[in-house]
């Protein structure tokens, strides 16, 4: 966190910063504008000096190839290429041409068309090295020079039959009017890149292209269009495609133009390239029928020396940093050594020491302030010592009755765990143990202490009789109704005996109303239960169930059946109807389950666990031992409640006979 010294310093910084940062983009404009001026100039100079180093060599080897063109061997040979004679000449007197062409080659097309080539360090060879076709792509520079107007034609190309990239002169041979062939060299595509590339620096490109747009020569060889390329190969590889969009390809274009009018002129725009802005100079030449462009980046060639930026912004530094010291000390002489003499003397206080001297009072605002914090000093102690005496009293009353909230809690505790131990004392486990033994198990937990919940037992000679019942309510109140409910059932038992589950479903529902019947209970009590009972009959291999709204999930061979009790209650306004339905015992196991855990919420969205996923669990559990199917469905249902709290009580109870 910023001191008091820290915020002065660093309103200072952002004075100097409203001054600078306009100060900083006009110079930064003005640098700009300085460096597109020197960059167009620089583009230009390297034009028109690429001009003069491209003339002087080109212009040489056209001048020699057009003499031998012209050469009267050649044209009485040409006039007559079958004879073996002129044609013996032609060669006698070529090889004074081949020593002074650069490359010491030259190449001759007779009008049959066919192609001879001599090149330096060989033979001279008087035969023909192949014939060119019209029908062959590679040979349709040879068919399109010769129709055109021009009397010469200079390309860079790949010849494919002698496998050589050059920079070819090709030259017609005319008789009048007449057209017999065609004569020319070739300069080395390296040896030419290298004069007409060294010494550029980075970020200037030197570009020739012909009146198409075709890129001749390019630093990247990749984007040269060769003669014998299709023509659609070709014009991916324009000029125009060094160009970001449009708006500048069309000012590109009348840049051409305009050099094309004023020849040795350069004619110099600014556009895009690859994002980068660039300075652009463009001349013609017209003996060659050339372009010749550089283009600047303007980011990254060094047209103007920046040494000196770095001495300024070193001595705005310096000055900067000496503004700020001055600035500091002051801060600190003048305020920071005031409050911090104050500061101590608060820490002192704030120890319960208020003898401490203040710092002499001035006649600015920390005078002031010293002042103010006397007076308030002196309040403190006073209202200190009164409140020390509060506390006191007040922490005397609190612990008095903390203690009597724990006595309360603890009797509290201990009638619930009581209430807990008579609930259990009416479960009948023992009972279940000495009938059913490792065929049954049970599942029961209260949600708190104490719940709702429970389940019967009545043994009739070899038969039985098992349930459970849900009561509405949890805790306390659900335990009370669970008293009420087992004497209602016990009476009903009695008097329909245990072989007939719907008559005992019948008679409950009427000893609860008539217990509560006098009762003046509140509407928003529920007094209702959800009951599930089943009579073993083992002589006739036999169950019979009725239910309140409760069902009886029977498993056998991994298929569940589901049998569902009467739709109503015991003990809702209206009376239900309960009927007995009669399943039989072999080979099933049997489940009663209160709705505590199909109303369970957890998993990843937190919805009930519902029955659809009861019953695929009592399926997966179903060819286990019943002391095994127990486990895994208390599992089952921590891992699906994880930590979402418990809602209701739950109850679970399974058996079976075999």
């Amino acid at each position: 966190m910023l001191g008091l010294r820290g915020k002065s310093l660093l309103a200072l910084l952002f004075a100097c910063a409203l001054a600078l940062i306009p100060a900083a983009l006009l110079a930064w404009q003005g640098i700009n504008a300085v460096r597109e001026y020197f960059g167009v100039a620089y583009a230009r100079n390297h034009t028109l000096l690429n001009e003069q180093k491209l003339l002087a060599p080109v212009m040489r080897e056209l001048a020699l190839a057009q003499r031998m063109a012209g050469s009267t061997l050649t044209l009485e040979w040409l006039r007559d290429p079958g004879d073996a004679a002129k044609r013996s000449r032609f060669f006698q007197e070529a090889q004074g041409y081949q020593r002074d062409f650069s490359d010491h080659s030259y190449f001759v097309i007779d009008g049959t068309p066919s192609y001879y080539f001599n090149a330096a360090g060989s033979p001279v060879v008087e035969t023909a090295r192949y014939t060119l076709r019209p029908d062959q792509a590679k040979d349709a520079w040879f068919f399109s020079t010769m129709q055109d107007t021009s009397p010469y034609d200079i390309q860079i190309d790949l010849n494919h039959d002698l496998g050589v990239t050059k920079l070819w002169f090709n030259v017609q041979v005319r008789d009048g009017d007449r057209k017999l062939g065609m004569i020319g060299t070739g300069l080395d595509l390296r040896t030419f890149l290298k004069g007409f590339l060294e010494g550029v620096e980075p970020g200037v490109t030197p570009v020739i292209f012909d009146r198409e747009g075709n890129i001749q020569v390019h630093p990247d060889r990749e984007r040269i269009a060769y003669k014998s390329m299709p023509p659609a190969e070709a014009a991916r590889r324009s000029v125009l495609g060094l160009l970001d969009n449009d708006s500048e390809r069309s000012a590109f274009k009348q840049a051409m133009a305009d050099a094309f009018s004023s020849p040795g002129s350069a004619v110099s725009l600014f556009a895009a390239q690859n994002g980068a802005r660039s300075a652009i100079a463009v001349t013609y030449l017209p003996k060659l029928r050339w372009y010749v462009m550089t283009a600047v980046d303007l980011n990254v060639a060094r047209v103007v020396n920046s040494q000196w930026l770095t001495p300024a912004l070193v001595s705005l530094l310096a000055v900067l940093a000496l503004l700020l010291l001055g600035f500091g000390y002051a801060v600190e002489r003048l305020v920071l050594a005031p409050l911090r003499r104050l500061q101590h003397t608060a820490q002192a206080m704030s120890v319960g020491r208020y003898d401490v001297r203040l710092p002499a009072y001035g006649q600015d605002e920390i005078g002031e302030l010293s002042r103010a914090f006397g007076v308030m000093a002196e309040k403190v102690r006073s209202h200190t010592e009164e409140l020390e005496s509060r506390v006191r009293e007040r922490t005397q009353a609190l612990e008095e009755a903390n203690r009597r909230m724990a006595a309360t809690h603890k009797t509290i505790d201990d009638s619930i765990d009581y209430a807990s131990l008579i609930q259990r004392a009416i479960l009948p486990d023992r009972q279940l143990v000495q009938s059913l033994g490792p065929h049954h198990f049970v599942l029961w937990k209260p949600r708190d202490v104490v719940g709702g919940d429970f389940y019967v037992f009545r043994a009739d000679g070899e038969n039985c009789l098992l349930g459970v019942v849900d009561c509405a309510g949890h805790g306390v109140a659900g335990a009370l109704m669970t008293m009420l409910a087992r004497a209602a059932i016990d009476h009903a038992i009695a008097e329909a005996g245990p072989g007939d589950p719907a008559a005992i479903l019948a008679r409950t529902d009427a000893a609860m109303r008539a217990m509560l019947r006098d009762a003046e209970l509140p509407r928003a009590l529920a007094t209702n239960m959800d009951v599930g009972l089943a009579y073993v009959d083992r002589g006739a291999g036999q169950l019979r169930f009725a239910g309140a709204k409760m069902a009886l999930y029977a498993s056998s061979a991994a298929e569940i059946e589901e049998y569902k009790g009467g739709r109503r209650a015991l003990g809702e306004k209206r009376i239900g109807q309960y009927a007995n339905i009669t399943v039989p015992l072999a080979g099933r196991t049997f489940y009663f389950v209160t709705d505590g855990l199909l109303d369970q919420s957890g998993g990843e969205h937190g919805f009930s666990f519902g029955n659809r996923r009861l019953v695929e669990l009592l399926r997966s559990v179903s060819g286990l031992a019943l002391d095994a199917q127990a486990r895994a469905v208390a599992q089952a249902l921590v891992d699906y409640q994880g930590r979402q709290p418990q809602r209701d009580d739950i109850t679970v109870l399974s058996f079976k006979f075999e």
